[in-house]
């Protein structure tokens, strides 16, 4: 049994999808030149979150595509669960049969939008903090004034802090004198945070709209750190996301003590490999990546 896995934003470079069939498809849905952004960019235009979302997303599913195909009658008796990082949560949702084609590209579309419109009243953003430990950190945001917290638990040795500034520059400086390595985002506010209450009011509406069925694979939520398969509490769930924390660790553990130990990466790079690899040092397990029809080909070869 396997779990897929679909990476979010960070994951993008130029050239991606290059085999990818469903362009024209995700063009007409979307009004965004999709091809063009992924093939050749500029790499400017493709990191906007409002083209991005779209982009990846596109990826990642035809990633899943291929897969899909390739293991015919043997998919759904081989896939135990699915699971994204963040933004990744819409391909997985769309690998699960919860959400159409269409509604998922609207959905990430409705949702670049909205994130790309944030940070503009209130300064605001994120830092990667490498290489400190969460109750170090967490000792570190109290000595602060402002809001600033862990909104991405991505492995036991890469955490994510967003908040308002100067307070979270204040943390990160904090941590930086502390040995951590620390990475500023590019992104243009603090989000997985109370910071997008906002904004996650206006996607919740959006939500609303879109058709959401039961899960035939069941979905591991980022908010919950469980296995959902009703499409209403997965559709409640993801109404929560944009100022809950990605609680990778959990997720990838929870998928671990359910017998599943073998991770497939749908999309582009190898960033979730990586964290999977840090998240489950020292136990046996196996972690493949792919994004085109040859990768996906390779990685069956050597798990079937």
């Amino acid at each position: 049994m396997v779990a897929l896995v679909f990476p979010g934003q960070g994951s993008q470079y130029l050239g991606m999808g290059k085999d990818c069939a469903l362009f024209e498809r995700a063009e007409l849905i979307t009004g965004i030149p999709v091809k063009r952004l992924s093939l050749e960019g500029p790499l400017e235009e493709l990191t906007k979150t409002e083209n991005l979302q779209v982009c990846l997303t596109l990826v990642n599913i035809c990633a899943f595509e291929y897969l899909k195909e390739l293991l015919g009658e043997a998919f759904k008796e081989k896939v135990r669960f699915t699971a994204g990082h963040s933004l990744g949560e819409f391909s997985a949702l769309y690998a699960s049969s919860v959400l159409s084609f269409e509604d998922t590209l609207q959905a990430v579309k409705k949702r670049g939008e909205i994130m790309g419109r944030e940070g503009g009243e209130r300064p605001s953003g994120m830092y990667a903090v490498i290489n400190m430990p969460e109750a170090e950190l967490k000792e570190l945001i109290k000595g602060v004034k402002g809001l600033v917290l862990i909104s991405n638990y991505n492995s036991p040795r890469q955490l994510v802090i967003s908040g308002e500034e100067p307070a979270l520059t204040e943390v990160a400086e904090r941590a930086k004198e502390k040995g951590a390595k620390v990475v500023r985002l590019k992104v243009s506010a603090g989000f997985h945070s109370p910071l997008m209450k906002r904004a996650e009011e206006e996607f919740s509406e959006f939500l609303d709209t879109l058709e959401f069925k039961d899960a035939e694979i069941p979905f591991v939520s980022n908010v919950s750190a469980r296995a959902e398969r009703e499409g209403k509490k997965i559709k409640e769930l993801l109404k929560k996301q944009m100022t809950s924390p990605v609680r990778w660790i959990e997720v990838v553990e929870y998928i671990y003590s359910q017998g599943v130990n073998t991770f497939i990466e749908l999309g582009p790079k190898q960033v979730l490999k990586g964290l999977i690899s840090q998240i489950l040092e020292g136990k046996p397990f196996r972690c493949y990546s792919g994004e085109t029809r040859e990768d996906i080909e390779k990685v069956l070869r050597e798990i079937i």
